[in-house]
């Protein structure tokens, strides 16, 4: 395997949604899989700027494991 077979293929996008900014994760499929509501823009920015570094330092697996992606829990929220 080389670095592009084992590179982490989540993508990061920000959307002016209806109600204020979101921060949403997509799989590699294009499925959004967690959404973060934001206060504004720079917030919404600044926060998915911090994911796509994520996305570039953490394997799938730990990205995952660190958004709990695989879990139950609702996406974007917290315990």
């Amino acid at each position: 395997m080389n670095d592009l077979d084992q590179a982490n293929r989540y993508l990061v996008r920000v959307e002016r949604a209806r109600d204020g900014w979101e921060v949403r994760i997509l799989d590699p499929h294009g499925s959004v899989v967690w959404t973060r509501h934001c206060s504004g823009e720079a917030e919404a920015r600044t926060f998915a700027s911090t994911v796509r570094q994520h996305v570039y330092w953490l394997s799938s697996e730990k990205f995952r494991e660190y958004y709990r992606l695989d879990g139950d829990q609702v996406a974007g929220e917290a315990d």
